[in-house]
């Protein structure tokens, strides 16, 4: 209805417009030519004129040829007389038409009406909300009403932090359970994590279980340029709050509005924002109740909120959210494979132990990016090797198999990888190889992909030990096959990864005799800064060093022994550029590979569409 009437009213001012510029059009049609007084007594005495009309001192008339004229002019008494010799029609006006009346004030309203129509407009825009002009007070909340609902079946990987939240629910559906008992239903739950992990997820499904209303807004929008604005909103969104009780309010990334105060203050600059989250403190803990008002954020930076926010009685519940470890992957990856069709070759937990420290919005995008592998290799079903592709493509970057390289580089290449391979076999710690490849891809010439057997919470020296070796074996194969002025730069990654973690296990983790149980790390900034001893410093470096070299004396003592395996391993690599961990071990066992190219063919085109 309220649209309705403006639109009538929008319509009537354009009607209105149109009937003014009308009657002033015909009124100026009417007049006919204009012309001087002495051509009007001219006309007279030529006896030209049939009848006129006196107006004050204009006169309008018709000449008897049928035409209209009008002039200016003083009527005194002879011309009357003559007007009466001649036989003319004349008689005397006193004003304006009716019609000319309409249309000079319309005319003269014409201004008004665009006024109003702008006004109109204006008061319009401030009813829609959004970023509008005067709209700023009003909170951005949107109510979710998607049609696809999430429930807690649709979140894995992540058990501990759906026990907690189904309290919430239960909260929620059964207050009165709770409230017998003296219990309050809790007022907030932080989620913290990392991207990516789930939270807003979580949200979804708690609104979803709990059958309530569901408000969703990011933190960036409470504040804008306008001092106030952010304080008003958070008003206004709590009063949507306690309209639509029990409902729950989610925040996405609160640190947005929630940093601590008193940080960086120059000139004033962050009062607004401060002023926001004291709003927003008062509102989740002041005077007045938000009964039913579950207040659910979201952030990946605990550390820089307000320890006011953090408080019982505001956000009660603080939930981590970690990344799932090989099992939260296995299950994340069985969710969204559910709508993919398979190979019954494509190994779910293979696929979880090769994605250590995925968030599930990597999982669910792995998943999806082997799908469109898959469909531009123009398959019917997805299978394994789609599966490994869109994971190292996720990983290391695409493959670049145009790259120009000379046989030498090829073969040095080779003779790196075959190095990694041959010291993880024989190091008893390190995990199993999943393959060995000397495609290049992204940044690397190549590669060997070790997968662990499960996720590890902690680390032995053993397994450092171990690690650090077999990141010297690709350097130790290049000097011992080619000679120390033959190596290359491709062992810089192998080398920074050796130094950081053998600088970790002194500085951080007492792993050396010399240096001690002591905790050395320290990162220089303008907040903090921990002074070491020039004598200290010189003794962590020994002692890195001293770390390094006897990795890199073992894996030379290896790769020694074992020259003919490292010369089987590099060429074999070089004829079929990639090999499995199984292909790997079966040479080693002394068994042949044989990799028929038209089998390959003849399996591709079986799981390809006809």
């Amino acid at each position: 209805m309220k649209k309705f009437f403006e639109g009538l009213l929008i319509w009537f001012v354009v009607f209105m417009l149109i009937v003014a510029g009308y009657i002033q059009f015909a009124g100026d049609l009417g007049k006919g030519q204009t012309i001087s007084f002495s051509e009007f007594l001219n006309n007279l005495e030529n006896n030209n004129i049939e009848e006129i009309v006196i107006k004050n001192q204009s006169i309008e008339g018709r000449l008897r040829d049928g035409s209209n004229f009008n002039s200016k002019g003083i009527i005194y008494y002879d011309v009357i007389k003559n007007l009466h010799n001649k036989k003319v029609k004349f008689s005397f006006s006193t004003g304006e038409s009716v019609l000319n009346i309409i249309g000079s004030l319309l005319i003269s309203w014409i201004p008004s009406f665009i006024f109003l129509g702008l006004l109109l407009f204006v008061f319009k825009q401030t009813q829609i909300g959004g970023n509008r002009t005067i709209s700023f007070g009003k909170s951005k909340a949107r109510l979710m009403t998607d049609k696809k609902k999430v429930t807690f079946d649709d979140v894995a990987g992540i058990d501990e932090a759906k026990e907690e939240l189904i309290e919430i629910v239960e909260f929620l559906k059964h207050r009165q359970k709770f409230q017998v008992l003296g219990g309050k239903i809790p007022k907030g739950c932080l989620l913290v994590g990392s991207p990516g992990t789930g939270k807003t997820l979580l949200a979804r499904a708690i609104a979803c279980e709990a059958n309530v209303p569901f408000f969703s807004i990011s933190g960036s929008e409470f504040v804008e340029m306008f001092v106030g604005v952010g304080a008003s909103r958070v008003r206004d969104m709590f009063d949507q709050g306690k309209k639509n009780a029990p409902c729950i309010i989610f925040i996405d990334e609160i640190d947005a509005v929630g940093r601590q105060r008193g940080i960086n203050i120059v000139g004033g600059g962050h009062d607004e924002r401060e002023q926001t989250l004291n709003q927003l403190l008062v509102e989740m803990d002041g005077f007045e109740s938000n009964e039913g008002v579950v207040i659910i954020a979201a952030t990946n930076r605990v550390d820089v909120l307000d320890k006011a926010l953090l408080r019982p009685g505001r956000f009660d519940r603080q939930i981590a959210i970690s990344l799932p470890d090989i099992n939260g992957r296995e299950k994340i990856l069985n969710t969204h494979a559910k709508n993919v069709s398979m190979a019954p070759d494509v190994n779910i937990r293979i696929i979880a132990r090769g994605t250590p420290g995925f968030s599930g919005a990597e999982l669910a995008n792995l998943v999806n990016e082997s799908a469109l592998i898959a469909a531009r290799r123009n398959k019917k079903i997805v299978t394994m090797d789609d599966f490994e592709y869109a994971r190292d493509k996720m990983m290391m970057g695409i493959e670049r198999p145009s790259l120009a390289m000379t046989e030498e580089e090829k073969k040095l290449t080779a003779y790196h990888e075959a190095g990694h391979a041959i010291v993880a076999i024989n190091m008893v710690a390190s995990d199993p190889i999943h393959k060995a490849t000397i495609i290049p891809r992204g940044m690397a010439l190549g590669l060997v992909m070790r997968l662990p057997e499960t996720d590890r919470v902690s680390h032995t020296r053993e397994k450092m030990i171990a690690d650090i070796t077999v990141a010297m074996g690709g350097r130790v194969s290049e000097e011992l096959v080619f000679g120390y002025d033959k190596v290359t730069s491709g062992a810089r990654s192998d080398i920074e990864y050796a130094s950081k973690l053998s600088r970790s296990m002194v500085t951080e983790w007492g792993m050396s005799d010399k240096v001690g149980l002591v905790y050395h790390y320290y990162k220089q900034s303008m907040y903090e800064s921990q002074v070491i001893s020039e004598e200290t410093l010189k003794l962590i470096d020994q002692e890195v060093k001293e770390i390094i070299s006897l990795c890199y004396d073992k894996a030379k003592d290896i790769l020694i022994k074992n020259r003919k395996n490292l010369d089987l391993i590099a060429k074999n690599l070089l004829e079929f550029e990639t090999l499995s961990g199984d292909e790997i071990r079966d040479l080693l066992n002394g068994a042949k590979i044989v990799k028929n190219k038209e089998e390959k063919k003849r399996i591709a085109k079986k799981s390809s569409f006809d």
